[in-house]
């Protein structure tokens, strides 16, 4: 049908045929979802139907169970009784109950459903329900009213999130320094003035969505429309988003449609009594290394499900996107696991899940259809052509793909390459190295590279010598060179690699250890499983200046809209010399990665004639520097005999800096 994304990417045209059976498979379940005249807005509105709701005259709760032979309500109202309270079958699987009265339910009162299947009773949390707990006698979840007398009153009629995401990923329950889980309330206190002092302008929140394992993330969700109450009430995180808001922060949400958790009482799995209600049936139901049930997105209640799921996190608690966990799993039949995708015949092979695609691409319409800023991040590993691109083009409709292989990247340099070996031109060709016309956040880290039986940046720069020797007053070879080019990696990476910019929380001031959640093979500690915020708020130790340079690099970033043109021009690659530099939005980069050579009158071709500054240098002393490169100096190019322009410049060992130029 002739899509741009052919036009985009050469190398698709000897595969339109696929690209073309794709949209059209789009166009078809589009169709069959959508009345005419509507649009996904007016599908997607599955919460406002199903699950429990206060209406005029009393309570009404509907859910759908296709294969339940009957469904009876329970809870506090009926002190439990397991078949007083009958539900009425409607049509399609539907069933649904009135309780007659404004007190028939109330706030805090804790319900259940109980569906029957081959005779038998099973105890179920209802599928949209929006609050669940747990008791603290028999650790039971349930499912819990929550319907204050006073409702939450939103102040954010006026936000609007800054264009170029700067995004702070963190988790709520860790994100505090005291051994135990974090609230809502304490992340808004104590934890965003911080990131506003940073400079990240957008939070991606972690673990929301309800899960009875801790440990496992947030990754294994069992109620999808619940926010999980380990850290608090629904109206603690709508405050919590409120307040990001009149602060100038966005917030996105960790959205895990990609799988669900396999336990059946607190989840989907087996909700009407059959494995197949929501996911596929048998052995490609099961996710067998995450242990984990995966959706049937050819099934419409089944989409029907997740798109409401997205309308509500965005009606109700007003997040302004997502970033979807575990693309790769979903497009694949194999989940991408152990593929190397070398070749593009892996993209439009029998192994790709087109009707996960398709469900993806609804998904992205309706986030935009909703709110038109709105942020979608996809987790891909497999680099799938067109993810970033629009429907209309033939793409998948995200906004912005996460760029995975660097923290890879840099693994391996850490791990297994000294940096006196490092390949310049191997690290400009791979952090430079990008789908055309689609945007990427670049990173060096996420919780990924942070979680136990994995190594941080900072923790493979220092390793044991982070515990001995950060403070400011003792000298250590090991850290200086870990906070050197710990700046460097983030500032090359800032400036190379994205359209926006990720960090893990705590990452940006070289967190001392990593993560490990309580669990019975650490006896349930905490120790591992937050963040020290007091080490950086400590002046005497050298986490500081990590932080201030991370401040600094935002800020400059920022102030002068570095990520908003994405083109790169290289200046100069010498591997000998380990210097590197080049040309981004009118500013100029320049990196002596060698460990132990500093560089006097290093002559730095550059496009234009004119002034030059440097504006950021990772060796400034309040960065824990040596100050060594001029911030007031200004230097003036000169033309070689060969014809190119520059200018001279002392560079010191591992060092980055930035200069602006000036007519």
């Amino acid at each position: 049908m002739g899509y741009k994304i052919l036009e985009v990417d050469n190398l698709l045209k000897a595969y339109e045929k696929n690209i073309d059976f794709r949209m059209s498979k789009y166009k078809e379940k589009k169709k069959e979802l959508v009345k005419k005249g509507e649009t996904l807005l007016d599908f997607a509105n599955g919460y406002q139907y199903f699950g429990i709701h206060k209406v005029k005259g009393g309570w009404i709760y509907r859910e759908w169970a296709p294969n339940a032979e009957a469904i009876y309500f329970t809870g506090d109202f009926n002190e439990w009784n397991k078949t007083s309270h009958p539900m009425t079958p409607l049509e399609n699987g539907v069933f649904e109950i009135f309780l007659k009265g404004a007190r028939a339910l109330w706030n805090g009162c804790r319900v259940k459903a109980i569906i029957q299947h081959n005779g038998q009773l099973l105890e179920r949390i209802p599928s949209y329900a929006t609050y669940v707990t747990q008791d603290s006698e028999d650790y039971n979840w349930n499912a819990t009213i929550w319907h204050p007398r006073k409702q939450f009153v939103w102040t954010d009629q006026e936000f609007k999130r800054e264009h170029i995401p700067y995004i702070y990923e963190c988790h709520i329950g860790m994100a505090q320094e005291k051994y135990g889980i974090g609230t809502y309330i304490e992340f808004k206190n104590n934890i965003l003035p911080r990131i506003k002092e940073l400079g990240y302008n957008t939070i991606q929140i972690m673990a929301i969505m309800e899960h009875p394992y801790y440990g496992s993330f947030g990754y294994q969700v069992s109620n999808f429309f619940a926010s999980s109450s380990r850290y608090g009430t629904p109206d603690e995180l709508k405050d919590l988003i409120n307040t990001a808001h009149s602060m100038g922060i966005a917030v996105l949400l960790d959205v895990v449609h990609s799988h669900a958790v396999k336990n059946t009482y607190e989840g989907l799995s087996e909700f009407d009594g059959t494995p197949y209600q929501y996911f596929h049936d048998g052995e490609r139901g099961i996710h067998r290394d995450w242990d984990t049930r995966l959706f049937d997105y050819g099934k419409n209640e089944v989409i029907h499900f997740l798109l409401s799921n997205l309308k509500y996190w965005m009606e109700e608690f007003h997040f302004d996107g997502f970033r979807f966990d575990g693309v790769t799993s979903m497009i694949y039949k194999n989940h991408g696991m152990g593929e190397c995708f070398d070749h593009y015949d892996k993209y439009f092979s029998d192994n790709v899940d087109v009707e996960a695609i398709v469900y993806l691409q609804l998904a992205n319409e309706l986030i935009h259809q909703i709110n038109k800023k709105a942020i979608t991040i996809a987790e891909d590993m497999s680099g799938m052509p067109g993810m970033c691109l629009p429907i209309s083009k033939g793409g998948i409709g995200f906004d912005y793909r996460l760029a995975m292989g660097v923290p890879d990247l840099w693994i391996k340099y850490l791990k297994d390459i000294p940096d006196e070996n490092w390949d310049i031109w191997n690290l400009w060709y791979e952090l430079t190295s990008r789908r055309p016309e689609e945007k990427v956040i670049g990173y060096v880290e996420s919780h990924d590279q942070a979680l136990v039986g994995d190594k941080t940046v900072m923790f493979r720069l220092c390793d044991k010598e982070i515990y001995w020797s950060m403070e400011k007053k003792t000298q250590n070879i090991i850290i200086d060179r870990g906070i050197a080019l710990h700046k460097m990696i983030r500032l090359l990476t800032h400036s190379l690699v994205g359209d926006g910019y990720l960090n893990f929380m705590g990452n940006e001031f070289g967190h001392p250890e990593w993560i490990d959640f309580p669990r019975e093979g650490n006896n349930w500690s905490y120790h591992y499983c937050r963040r020290q915020w007091s080490l950086v708020d400590n002046r005497d130790l050298k986490y500081e200046w990590l932080n201030e340079f991370d401040k600094a690099m935002i800020q400059m970033s920022k102030k002068v809209r570095l990520l908003s043109k994405r083109e790169v021009y290289n200046l100069w690659v010498h591997q000998g010399d380990k210097v590197l530099a080049y040309e981004r939005n009118q500013l100029t980069f320049v990196f002596n990665f060698h460990p132990t050579a500093s560089f006097s009158g290093y002559f730095i071709p550059v496009s234009k004639e004119g002034v030059y500054q440097v504006i950021l240098s990772t060796d400034d002393s309040k960065f824990g520097g040596q100050d060594r490169i001029s911030k007031t100096y200004k230097y003036h190019t000169e033309k070689l005999p060969d014809g190119r322009i520059g200018f001279l410049i002392y560079l010191p060992s591992r060092t980055g800096m930035v200069l602006k130029y000036h007519k």
